[in-house]
Parts: structure tokens; C-alpha cells; sequence
């Protein structure tokens, strides 16, 4: 039988594809395209395994081992001014609470983490990074008292991601606006995001962010977003969604990325659209 044949053999008849079956094929096809394009971010890596805590290097290789599109990460500053890892404002460290901007990183390096870790530097995490070879890795600037801490710790982290050749590796987001600014332009060429939830697309389009990255109940109220944005050519991402009905609803509005801790059921869920 000739490859361009348009008929198939089924038992020892012949069937001829119809129309309905054609058009049932290509709905299909739009819909495992569909699915294919919203991606996993493991929240401060995938560290709900034994042996792994949040922010640790540990979740960040494993995110990688997952084939997590992404794995975030949250940045602070230390008094001193090293780029430091941790998602808190502050750390607990002999059972006194201490506020990172306001700690030296000798001080902040005696912290470990719940999987006995020390709390890590960014060039240190940067370092694993480049290790990775399926996983990006999503930088959260976090918020801080000033506008020249914000500037410092931007400079500091995107020059050292440029000098390591990350560059084509890494996102960024922030709940700063300034640090969003700041970073489109020390990285014009980098995805940035913002995550406050207070925009609509078109003011982030405005400030050439590269979309909205809002709490999924910020999407729960204004569906339209999604569709806004990507009719302004933006990406949406979503977090922290880690319920099952969350989820569904979330791949349901075309989100690009969803942000969780539970990495796997999310792969679970959208492997079963």
C-alpha cells in the first residue's frame, strides 16, 4: 500500500477515515499542545523528600532531577553585603531570632538549615546551579528597607550570574517594583517578573515586565487576566498552588507556569489532561 494512502486496515477490511475523526484528531492534537506548554516551578526547590529542607542546595539538585522546569529561590542581602539564601526576613539561630539585612554573614553562616546544611550564599547555590541541566533557576529579589540595598543586591547577583555564564539559566522575580525595574534593566534579556498582585497585564506592560507571577487567588478573582496577558505576549505564572482542585483550576485558565511544592502531583495532574 502506497504511504500516501489515506486508508488503514482494520481485521480484513478497509476503513476510511472520516471528517469527524479527522477534526476529533486535530482537537486532540491542540489540546496535548495545550498541556505541553504550562511547566512545573518547584517553590524553593523540591525539598518535600527525606533528607531535603526549603532553599537548600539539596532541593535545588533535586528539582533538577524531577525535570522541574524551574526551581525558585528567595535572595537577601546580609549587613556586610553578601548575597545570601533564605526565604525569611530573619533566621533563628540558638533560639534568638536575627533580621538578615541587619546580620553579618559570619554570623549568618552558623544557621543551618532542616536538613543540616549551612545556610548557603548565592555563589555557592550558583555554583550547584551550573550543575543542573534540565531545571532554570527562578531568583526571587526579596523586598528591602532601602532602594540602595535593592540596587546592591541586584548589581551583586546579576554580575555574578553574567560572570558564571548562567544568564540564558535564570529568571527573576520580585514583590519590589523597583528591583523588577532595576533588574529589566541590568538584564534586558532575562524573563523578570512580578509577583504582588496588584497590576493588571497592561500596566506590566507598560513597565516591560515579562508578566504577571500572582498568588493563584489573584487569578481566582480576575480570570481575564491570563487572557489579557497573553494577548499582550506575557507569560503567566501562579503560586503556590498545591491542591489537587487548585491545580486543575489553574491548568483550566492556561497558565504557563504553576509555582508549588508539590511538584510531582502537579506532573501527575497534568500528565492525565
Amino acid at each position: 500500500m502506497p504511504l500516501h494512502n489515506p486508508f488503514r486496515l482494520l481485521g480484513e477490511g478497509l476503513v476510511t477515515p472520516s471528517r469527524g475523526h479527522i477534526l476529533l484528531g486535530l482537537c486532540l492534537l491542540l489540546v496535548s499542545t495545550s498541556v505541553q506548554s504550562q511547566e512545573i516551578i518547584a517553590h524553593r526547590g523540591y525539598w518535600k523528600i527525606n533528607g531535603s529542607a526549603q532553599n537548600s542546595i539539596d532541593a535545588l539538585m533535586k528539582a533538577d532531577s524531577i525535570k522541574a522546569y524551574g526551581s525558585e529561590v528567595d535572595i537577601w542581602l546580609s549587613s556586610d553585603g553578601i548575597p545570601v539564601v533564605n526565604h525569611d526576613a530573619d533566621v533563628t539561630l540558638d533560639g534568638e531570632k536575627l533580621v538578615v539585612q541587619d546580620t553579618p554573614f559570619a554570623t549568618l553562616r552558623k544557621v543551618t538549615l532542616a536538613n543540616g546544611e549551612p545556610l548557603p550564599t548565592v555563589e555557592e547555590y550558583l555554583d550547584a546551579f551550573a550543575r543542573c541541566i534540565h531545571t532554570k533557576l527562578i531568583i526571587e529579589f526579596k523586598p528591602h528597607r532601602t532602594k540602595e540595598q535593592e540596587d546592591e543586591l541586584a548589581v551583586k547577583v546579576i554580575d555574578m550570574v553574567n560572570a558564571k555564564g548562567l544568564s540564558d539559566k535564570v529568571e527573576y522575580i520580585s514583590f519590589s517594583l523597583h528591583l523588577v525595574q532595576q533588574t529589566r534593566e541590568l538584564a534586558p534579556n532575562a524573563p523578570v517578573y512580578y509577583l504582588n498582585g496588584d497590576l493588571a497585564p497592561e500596566a506590566l506592560s507598560k513597565m516591560k515586565a515579562s508578566g504577571p507571577d500572582y498568588n493563584f487567588s489573584v487569578f481566582q478573582k480576575n480570570p481575564e487576566w491570563v487572557k489579557e496577558a497573553h494577548e499582550l505576549g506575557q507569560k503567566v505564572n501562579v503560586w503556590t498552588v498545591n491542591n489537587p482542585e487548585e491545580i486543575q483550576k489553574m491548568i483550566d485558565l492556561k497558565v504557563n507556569y504553576i509555582t508549588t511544592d508539590e511538584p510531582l502531583l502537579v506532573k501527575e495532574i497534568l500528565d492525565k489532561q
